[in-house]
């Protein structure tokens, strides 16, 4: 049996971070992840998607990730059910994150909330313009990638042989 999830989207608000009565950390945030069309309008739509991450992740979460900013994960869609003060059975499905990664710096992340059409949804308003520097999810190994300039590619235009015998697949 499988049960994965692969995420990106965006943060709609900051993630709540809450420890447990043992002292574990878990955090809860919702995921605005655009649709692959548009609708009759012609608007992209967006699904917000529940997620749990616990433990240090949890805290790290809180202390680097903001509303807006975009988030990849990965985990598994769990169902959980409980009874509410009037005595019905209430059934929450979400992701349980078992890792993250910050998919754009934080300067960019700052300036795209600065920007005055960011509507927080990753919806069709919103400042979609690539991002070439990355965080990874542990402060400590922060990577920053050069930027990428299409004039200066130095395999634009050139092609490369390879044979079928060369391929791992």
């Amino acid at each position: 049996m499988i049960n994965n999830v692969v995420l990106v989207g965006r943060l709609t608000k900051d993630p709540d971070l809450r420890y447990t009565a043992s002292g574990t950390a878990v955090a809860t945030f919702t995921l605005a992840v655009n649709r692959n069309f548009t609708n009759q309008s012609g608007n992209r739509e967006a699904d917000f998607i529940n997620c749990v991450i616990w433990r240090k992740s949890a805290e790290t979460l809180a202390n680097y990730a903001r509303k807006g900013t975009l988030l990849g994960v990965t985990g598994r869609i769990q169902t959980r059910n409980y009874e509410n003060q009037q005595g019905q059975r209430v059934y929450v499905t979400e992701v349980v994150a078992d890792n993250f990664q910050l998919l754009e710096s934080r300067n960019a992340s700052e300036q795209r909330q600065q920007s005055p059409n960011f509507d927080g949804g990753g919806t069709q308003g919103s400042n979609n313009s690539f991002n070439n520097n990355f965080e990874q999810s542990s402060p400590s190994a922060k990577n920053t990638m050069p930027d990428f300039d299409r004039d200066s590619d130095p395999f634009s235009g050139s092609t490369i042989d390879i044979s079928d015998d060369d391929l791992p697949f």
